[in-house]
């Protein structure tokens, strides 16, 4: 099965940053560095709260006004913009009253767009349940890869971007052929090295192997990167027992990924917001940008969505 990769996901034109107010740095300085780096257009967007009930001495209502918003928020963005177009970086700033998820998920279908990279909230146990809201809504929906810079994200791996090393998440479903061919796509860009990683939870260890060996396994792992790319890169196949948020996060480091791929097929808002689900668990203690593939991208590479899975959020590469 040949894996449909478009173009623009792997070299972005345009490249969408979802702004809070006050934005996020670390996520501003990623985007800012990925459009530098690609000559892309950065479009800094955000959508603000209308829920605003006043009284007046007349009617008892006030009516909002949009205008006068709108221009207030334009102004907290546009220090932000200067300092884009001040990197040579052609920029737009977009503001839009309503919901951040629905405002995001609304202009993918209006304008053309090829990544889009967002932030989280700080960690706490406030924090980490909003992990789960507007970037998990996002994630888990976008026709386009949504790169995640969460709390835990090293300094150096974003304000002097340079991508080395690609963690992967893998196993032997369909989905992740198109998570590998991505991540593959992404390593011959910037030339980095590619780690595969498959976590066999020890409980299911004996239903995966079927009796195979994990060098066998690793050598499946490492035949689902496209044969064009196989010869030029730097492939690594790692396959271990163990909790897949645990030993993901552990690679994250040993490995000193700069970027984690992950799949988040079968993710459900449930799982975010409960913290029990593994894409939801990376996302908030990653020490690099995570990069995930929703399962709108996943469907429009031609996989086909799983009639079965447990409820919790889950990567298309880890059992």
């Amino acid at each position: 099965m040949a894996a449909v990769i478009k173009a623009g996901w792997t070299k972005p034109s345009t490249i969408l940053f979802a702004s809070e107010i006050p934005a996020n740095e670390k996520a501003f300085a990623f985007a800012l560095s990925q459009a530098k780096e690609f000559g892309a257009e950065l479009i800094i967007f955000h959508a603000y709260d209308t829920l605003v009930v006043a009284a007046s001495e007349t009617s008892g209502i006030r009516y909002y006004d949009y205008a006068a918003a709108a221009r207030s928020e334009m102004q907290h963005l546009d220090p932000l913009a200067q300092r884009v177009r001040d990197a040579g970086v052609q920029c737009e700033v977009m503001v839009r009253p309503g919901l951040a998820a629905d405002q995001i998920l609304s202009l993918l279908r209006e304008r053309s767009i090829d990544r889009i990279v967002m932030g989280t909230h700080s960690p706490g146990p406030i924090g980490k349940l909003l992990v789960g809201s507007v970037a998990e809504a996002v994630l888990r929906t976008a026709r386009v890869p949504v790169y995640i810079v969460g709390p835990d994200v090293v300094d150096g791996t974003y304000r002097n971007f340079a991508t080395r090393t690609i963690l992967c998440a893998v196993s032997l479903m369909e989905a992740s052929y198109i998570v590998v061919s991505f991540a593959a796509e992404l390593a011959a860009r910037y030339n980095a090295r590619l780690v595969l990683q498959h976590v066999i939870r020890p409980q299911e260890r004996a239903e995966v192997l079927a009796g195979r060996s994990i060098d066998q396994i690793e050598g499946d792992l490492v035949a689902l990167v496209p044969a064009g790319l196989r010869n030029k890169l730097a492939i690594q196949a790692i396959v271990v027992p163990g909790d897949p948020t645990e030993e993901l996060l552990y690679q994250g480091r040993a490995q000193q990924a700069d970027l984690i791929v992950l799949g988040a097929q079968g993710a459900s808002a449930f799982a975010a917001v409960t913290r029990h689900g593994v894409v939801y668990k990376v996302l908030a203690h990653s020490h690099c940008p995570v990069i995930t593939l929703s399962p709108a991208v996943l469907a429009e590479c031609g996989v086909k969505g799983d009639k079965e899975h447990q409820p919790e959020v889950f990567l298309a590469g880890v059992f």
